[in-house]
């Protein structure tokens, strides 16, 4: 059994992590995984918008600390990273939006994980946490910086260094998550917004990621790229629809 199962449901693609035995922990299989369908989805215009969840309860525990063990020389670390980030930096930048369905405890790389959402959904049973401090290691796969985005720098320095475990009320409460649902409705409700999503309009939408994230430059820059983006969405074929359809009196179609 693949270790990252590949699911789509019409323009939506579903990334399972699928090693419940080792709670879902980054192995190599994994990382494999990731590294053979992340531009395999991106690459593919059918497919809209992806949702990454766990299996049986389990998000993900982090990383495979079994494999931490060999070795653990400056050039090995940075070849490994090196190898993580080829497929983690298309996922954080892409235009395609991510909803990412947290179905148990996010820990780790698990919380990382979670963070690589557009959307962070989370079951009302699952928690997160940094981890990196028990183990006397250093927050990676982007972990520091979209946790700082998302709940400000003290709070970011808090949750890490501490260590603690962060239930999902707090979570939304402090912004790290933007909805929390009944367990045995999360994949319902995560599937039917990705399904949502991806009937909207998608230059539109990869336009608006791209202004929040550069919501942290300076002023000068920032109205640069919003001017780009509102040219591009308006010389768009998608704007002369939605235009249409508001003029007609009916529901804009997005995706044929």
């Amino acid at each position: 059994m693949s270790a990252l199962i590949v699911e789509r449901h019409g323009p939506v693609t579903v990334f399972r992590l699928n090693q419940p035995e080792s709670r879902n922990a980054l192995s190599f299989e994994m990382k494999q995984g990731f590294i053979e369908h992340v531009p395999a989805f991106l690459g593919d215009p059918e497919q809209r918008c992806l949702v990454l969840t766990g299996t049986q309860g389990v998000f993900c525990a982090g990383g495979d600390i079994r494999t931490m063990r060999g070795d653990r020389s400056a050039p090995a670390i940075r070849t490994r990273m090196a190898s993580s980030h080829a497929w983690l930096l298309p996922l954080m930048t892409c235009e395609k939006p991510i909803i990412t369905a947290v179905n148990g405890p996010a820990v780790g790389a698990g919380l990382s994980f979670a963070l690589l959402g557009d959307i962070v959904m989370s079951a009302d049973n699952a928690y997160f946490m940094g981890g990196f401090a028990k183990l006397g290691a250093a927050p990676d796969l982007g972990l520091a910086w979209s946790l700082t985005r998302s709940v400000g720098a003290q709070r970011a320095k808090d949750l890490l260094l501490s260590n603690r475990k962060v239930s999902p009320e707090e979570a939304l409460a402090m912004g790290m998550i933007g909805r929390v649902a009944p367990a045995e409705a999360l994949e319902e409700q995560a599937l039917a917004l990705a399904a949502q999503i991806a009937d909207g309009p998608a230059v539109s939408l990869g336009l608006t990621k791209r202004l929040v994230d550069s919501a942290f430059r300076s002023p000068a820059e920032y109205l640069e790229i919003e001017a780009y983006a509102q040219a591009t969405a308006f010389g768009s074929t998608e704007f002369d629809e939605g235009v249409k359809a508001f003029l007609e009196k009916r529901p804009a179609v997005f995706r044929r």
